[in-house]
């Protein structure tokens, strides 16, 4: 009877390691968790932004923060503090700062599908019911029309 109580008395005062530490081993799983992560974030955000400081050339097409479209005209990437210089339209040239400019845009080729119709192919395209209007064109009303009291 006194080795059964014994036994009782160890595992009641905390003999499972993992009861005891668990939580803080948890803690500090989740601590090197989000130092690896925060690490990994900043050495991808690094690379964008060389990557984006190449891609800035003059003449590239670009999206500015504010949803503008615009061709770099003069843009320093060692120096983020001074502004670029961004054509908005022909003549047209704004300064920006130069963390502004979201991203460099890609001209895209309008791609034609073989069994889309070119405009100008005579195709009559069909409207549906609603968007008729069964009046006649000269604006006389029909025999159905009802005058408005």
């Amino acid at each position: 009877m006194l080795l059964l109580s014994q036994q009782n008395t160890t595992q009641a005062t905390g003999g499972n390691f993992f009861t005891d530490y668990g939580l803080l081993i948890l803690l500090a799983g989740l601590l090197v968790f989000m130092f690896i992560s925060s690490r990994r974030r900043t050495k991808r955000m690094k690379e964008e932004q060389e990557k984006k400081a190449l891609q800035m050339v003059p003449g590239v097409k670009v999206l500015l923060q504010g949803g503008l479209y615009g061709t770099i005209v003069e843009y320093d990437p060692t120096d983020l503090s001074k502004p670029a210089h961004v054509e908005l339209a022909p003549g047209m040239v704004v300064e920006v700062h130069s963390q502004a400019i979201l991203r460099a845009v890609e001209e895209e080729e309008p791609v034609v599908d073989e069994t889309e119709q070119v405009p100008g192919d005579d195709v009559i395209v069909s409207r549906d019911e609603a968007d008729v209007d069964p009046r006649p064109v000269d604006g006389t009303p029909d025999a159905d029309d009802k005058p408005k009291a």
